[in-house]
């Protein structure tokens, strides 16, 4: 069979375009294909289009045609993304990965030329600007100013890789979050491949090296989050190897009821699918619910994809998809289009529904007014529940080794019932007095410290943005002002959203108020909220004092927000507003008064809520086709900071041997086009034993960098002064720096060392306390290899590259866990360490493990995938503990990748065979 054999013509305004008809082919293999998922079919034409009978062979596209509802073992597909979206915190990394790939080959005596992106690539700026000013109009400028001060050299490598990649484009600073530039602009929904003789129409498709890539699954693109390194692959022309997904279909009823945002919807969908467990499915939305839901309202549902866990939140192509397009200046894509999703039945009518794994059903007018806090997602609190969640909080001590553990449930004295692993008793709220820049003020546990409208889920979204911006106008009307001790910030996701709040009058009253803009980028969801006035700040810590922060955001660990911050509270850009206003988390909005105006009349959430009416009529005026021309006409310009940045083009990087911000990583040092046998694991001690949910952030190096910490005292040594660390992620081009951050997070619980936190582990087995990075270079230097205990979910959270590649650089050569988050997963397989998990019902725990124990790994050589392997722990005292567990290289290239020692060198090798 050939796939030209369905390739069929397409005319649109007399314009000739080629597609592959999968509907035919599916008839012709006797497959149901109007059965099928609507993201599964974009598969089936992914699989049909790149048949090759190498690469893809026909026994793959069966496979994916003949989709069955649940599998017993995974059956894995080669899939070719379209595109590759990065932002800088992980798309640095990865270029610097890609200087460093073309310096092995020059150093093979190659042509260092042929290590470039083979499709298209789109890395957009958005993570490293930070709210180091807020509630002045210069606070954007001063940001930025500071972000080019902080980053020139990463940006001089940006700009470099912009001039020096083919197929390579970047989005300078300043111009808007990735997710939503992706949502506004780049992304295509139908892509045309025009060559000199023909164009070919096929869906567009995209992996991104941030997990909120699923936010374009909101205009019915195809797209998810992976790691930098498997990112890296796809830009180098190798397939996507995945496992076919189950999909779980969300069946949307009804209609939201007035009052009722965007962000209260996908709150309660993220509560509803954790529950439902969808890790490493697709999910699908459908129903008549759909159809009432703007592109911006699916937007925001499929940019929490992550935060429920799914690898997909997909919305298929229909009415509502065109009319986005053509407002958001894409008119003659809007006509590709419509003729090529009705032509191959992709255009949802909502007249047949698919059939799915399991059907999960949300009537829309059930959702109401919500929160989720204070440190998961999942953690959905209505509106008037707060106050009294906020005193649970409060009046309860976490067993910080329970809290590892999801805080993990025992039984009472009576045995009658389960438990949280909680102790609670009585608490006053304390309140202290201090001065604000000459101002006194009082401040206290539940006070809110910070309030900012930020991050892609909600800045992707009007009629949040406006509501937000007519419940100012309607304080400021009332006479209200927030609180000096509240951080106020306004961070939209696109420089259209200034255009259209300017246009609508409202932006005076988010000044007037303090939320002036303060950048156009990840903010306080990622961490970079900036540092809070030093006498909230002393006083927050000298008392520990539970404080508050109310973002827009879609993440909310704990210590992320702000590490002083116990209690952060997910929430829509209008509440942000009115909680700013009232100052504290512990009140019941919807009965007690926001604030006493200057008469010393109170003010409730009724007089300043707008009606859906309002919004709406704001949104039809302002919200301009012209605006999103007007921009995205000059997306790739950058401004006078970009423009200033003199930069050279060469095919290799020039490294700055000085430079704390990009080194030549030792990925490739050594390095031969044959590969070595793995070998069994043998003598290794336990690094860190750890609990359940054990995320990414505690992982990764992220936020700020502690001084008395190795990475701190690395700056130090090379020069920089305290005031110059600025954040992990600035400096994730440095591995010297990332290594040494790894398990870094001051909340992380190695058990080894409990109850203290931290960075810190026991060396064996002389049973030295020594920073994490400390013992594992005495570790190297003794070649002891080193392995990871961990609980269930090991690696939740965002798909953060250095959380493998600092694992890899530590001497880590295998991780035991219960279970895995899919793109840690995959990024441990791509730098070479081995995720293993254990026994059905076993733990380190039930095994007795303490981690004092040596560890050998038998039957690594000649590994198929999923392959038990057996374990021997050696106890100090002589006793052995031997079980079994199951290698998670789920499919032959994770197995290929392994042996290779990562994708990196596998995909050079391959390169180096043509």
């Amino acid at each position: 069979m050939k796939n030209t054999d369905y390739a069929k013509a397409l005319t649109i305004d007399d314009k000739s375009y080629t597609f592959f008809d999968f509907n035919q082919y599916a008839a012709d293999a006797d497959a149901p294909i109007d059965k099928l998922p609507y993201s599964i079919r974009i598969l089936v034409e992914n699989l049909l289009r790149k048949l090759d009978g190498r690469v893809v062979k026909e026994n793959d596209l069966s496979n994916i045609v003949h989709w069955k509802k649940s599998y017993d073992a995974p059956v894995e597909i080669p899939y070719h993304p379209a595109r590759v979206l990065m932002q800088d915190f992980t798309g640095v990394p990865a270029v610097v990965d890609l200087a460093a790939m073309r310096d092995a080959v020059k150093a093979l005596g190659k042509d260092p030329a042929k290590v470039n992106p083979l499709v298209p690539t789109e890395l957009v700026v958005d993570h490293s600007i930070q709210v180091d000013n807020f509630g002045t109009d210069d606070s954007l400028e001063k940001n930025v100013a500071k972000e080019y001060e902080r980053n020139g050299e990463r940006y001089e490598l940006l700009k470099w890789a912009q001039k020096s990649f083919s197929n390579f484009k970047v989005v300078p600073p300043n111009s808007g979050i990735c997710h939503q530039v992706n949502l506004e602009n780049l992304g295509r929904v139908v892509i045309s491949d025009e060559t000199d003789d023909k164009a070919i129409a096929f869906p567009d498709t995209v992996v991104g090296t941030d997990s909120h890539t699923p936010m374009i699954n909101g205009i019915g693109v195809m797209g998810w989050g992976v790691g930098g390194i498997e990112a890296e692959a796809v830009m180098l022309g190798q397939p996507y190897y995945m496992s076919i997904p189950e999909v779980v279909g969300v069946r949307l009823t009804g209609k939201l009821k007035p009052g009722v945002t965007a962000t209260d919807l996908v709150l309660t969908i993220t509560e509803m699918l954790r529950k439902v467990n969808v890790v490493e499915k697709f999910v699908e939305y459908f129903g008549a619910g759909m159809k009432s839901l703007s592109v911006t309202d699916r937007a925001t549902i499929a940019n929490m994809t992550p935060e429920y866990g799914a690898t997909l939140g997909f919305f298929p192509i229909d009415e509502k998809t065109l009319d986005y397009l053509k407002l958001t200046g894409r008119t003659e894509r809007a006509r590709l289009v419509e003729a090529w999703a009705k032509t191959t039945g992709m255009f949802y009518t909502g007249d047949a529904d698919p059939e799915f794994t399991q059907v999960v059903e949300l009537d829309l007018a059930t959702v109401k007014p919500s929160l989720a806090g204070p440190a998961r997602p999942q953690d959905r609190i209505a509106l008037p529940d707060l106050k009294k969640t906020f005193a649970d909080i409060l009046g309860c001590e976490y067993d910080r080794d329970a809290e590892v553990k999801q805080l993990s449930e025992f039984h009472d004295e009576s045995g009658s019932k389960t438990v949280r692993a909680l102790r609670c008793r009585p608490v006053a709220q304390r309140r202290f007095d201090l001065e604000i820049n000459d101002r006194p003020v009082i401040i206290g546990d539940g006070n809110i410290v910070i309030a900012a409208i930020t991050s892609c889920t909600n800045t992707s979204n009007p009629h949040v943005l406006m509501g937000a911006g007519l419940i100012a106008k309607n304080a400021v009307a009332r006479g209200l002002k927030v609180p000096p001790f509240v951080k106020t910030s306004l961070a939209p996701g696109s420089k259209v959203v200034e255009d259209y709040l300017q246009s609508a009058g409202l932006v005076p009253y988010f000044d007037a108020l303090g939320f002036h803009l303060a950048a156009f980028g990840c903010t306080t969801c990622i961490g970079n909220s900036g540092p809070l006035h030093p006498a909230i700040e002393k006083i927050i810590v000298e008392n520990d004092l539970n404080v508050a922060a109310v973002l827009s955001g879609n993440r909310n660990f704990e210590a992320r927000i702000h590490q002083n911050i116990k209690s952060n509270f997910l929430a829509s850009p209008m509440l942000v507003v009115l909680f700013a206003l009232a100052g504290r988390v512990d009140i019941d909005l919807t009965i007690e008064p926001v604030g006493l105006d200057p008469n010393g009349q109170p003010v409730y959430l009724d007089d300043l809520w707008p009606s859906s009416d309002q919004i709406g009529a704001l949104v039809d005026a302002h919200v301009k086709a012209e605006f999103y021309q007007k921009e995205y006409a000059r997306i790739f310009d950058g401004d006078r900071f970009w423009g200033a940045l003199d930069v050279p083009e060469s095919t290799t990087f020039a490294w700055n041997e000085d430079s704390t911000y990009i080194k030549n990583p030792p990925y490739f040092e050594g390095f031969s086009l044959q590969t070595e046998p793995a070998g069994d694991i043998a003598d290794a001690r336990t690094f860190l034993l750890l609990g359940d949910t054990v995320t990414t952030d505690h992982i990764s190096p992220a936020g700020a960098i502690p001084e008395d910490y190795p990475a701190g005292r690395y700056l130090i040594e090379n020069g920089v002064t305290k005031e110059q660390f600025n954040s992990y992620g600035s400096r994730r081009g440095n591995h010297e720096v990332m290594m040494r951050g790894t398990f870094g997070n001051i909340r992380i619980m190695n058990q080894l060392v409990a109850p203290k936190q931290g960075s810190y582990t026991l060396k064996f087995p002389e049973k030295k306390e020594m920073f994490n990075y400390d013992a594992a270079m005495a570790y190297k230097q003794e070649n002891t290899p080193l392995i990871v205990l961990g609980g269930k979910e090991y690696g939740t959270g965002s798909s953060r590259d250095w959380a493998a590649k600092g694992s890899n650089l530590l001497g880590i050569k295998a991780v035991i866990a219960q279970s895995y988050e899919r793109i840690h997963r995959n990024n441990l397989v791509g730098m070479g360490v081995l995720p293993l998990v254990f026994e059905e019902g076993q733990s380190a725990q039930s095994l007795g493990l303490d981690g004092s124990e040596s560890y050998t790994i038998s039957g690594i050589d000649g590994m198929a995938p999923r392959t038990r392997l057996s374990v021997k722990a050696v106890k100090e005292d002589g006793q052995e503990i031997e079980f079994k567990v199951t290698s998670r290289l789920d499919t032959e290239v994770d197995v290929e990748y392994f042996e290779n020692g990562g994708i990196l060198p596998c995909v050079i090798r391959k390169m180096m065979a043509v």
